[in-house]
C-alpha cells in the first residue's frame, strides 16, 4: 500500500491530465492489498474532492513555455476505468448482500416464537426446568408426563397454587397464561 500525490503548479489542463492518470491507476492497482480493500473506495471519493478543485481553475489564456498536458479520455472511458469497474461491482455487490441478509435477519430474527413452543388454553405441558424457571414442553393431557394444564388468569391474576407462564409461551407473545398443576 503506498499513497502518490502529485504537487506542483499546474494549468486546468495539466492538473485534469495527472488527475485522470492518477485515478486510473488508483482504480486498478489500489484493490491490491487485505486494507486496500477498505482503503482505496475513501481514497477514490477523496480524489473527487481534488476534481472540484482542479474545475475551478480557469483555463490557460496564454501558452507557457511548454505545451499542456493531454487530458486523454475521461477515467471510465479509458481501459483502466472499464477494468476497473470490476472490484467496484464487487463492493457494490457485498456491500447490498450485507445489507439484504441483514434485513432479512432483522424481520425473521426478530420472532422469538421459533425457539419456544406456544401454549394455549385447555392445554397440558410439563416444565423441563426447576422452577422458578421454565422451559415448558406442550404434552397431551393423557400423558403421564403432563404436569400443568394451561388457563386463562381471571380477573388478571392467576388462582392460588398456580403459576404465571412467561409470555413468550403464548401464541403472540403477549397473552397471560396460569399453569395449574395437575398433580397435588
Amino acid at each position: 500500500m503506498r499513497f502518490l500525490k502529485r504537487e506542483g503548479v499546474f494549468c486546468r489542463t495539466c492538473a485534469l491530465a495527472s488527475f485522470r492518470d492518477m485515478q486510473a491507476d488508483t482504480m486498478v492497482l489500489g484493490w491490491w492489498g487485505p486494507l486496500s480493500v477498505l482503503i482505496t473506495p475513501f481514497t477514490l471519493l477523496t480524489n473527487l474532492s481534488a476534481l472540484s478543485g482542479i474545475r475551478r481553475i480557469p483555463e490557460p489564456v496564454a501558452p507557457g513555455f511548454r505545451p499542456p498536458l493531454d487530458p486523454g479520455k475521461p477515467v471510465f472511458r479509458r481501459p483502466a476505468g472499464i477494468l476497473a469497474l470490476i472490484p467496484v461491482g464487487l463492493l457494490g455487490l457485498a456491500v447490498l448482500a450485507f445489507t439484504v441478509l441483514l434485513a432479512i435477519g432483522l424481520v425473521a430474527g426478530g420472532s422469538d416464537s421459533a425457539d419456544h413452543p406456544t401454549l394455549t388454553v385447555g392445554s397440558c405441558a410439563r416444565n423441563d426446568a426447576a422452577w422458578p424457571e421454565q422451559d415448558l414442553e406442550p404434552e397431551s393431557c393423557d400423558s403421564s408426563d403432563a404436569e400443568l394444564r394451561v388457563t386463562a388468569p381471571a380477573d388478571g391474576s392467576c388462582p392460588a397454587g398456580a403459576y404465571l407462564a412467561y409470555l413468550k409461551y403464548s401464541e403472540d407473545g403477549s397473552t397471560s397464561l396460569c399453569l395449574r398443576p395437575l398433580k397435588s
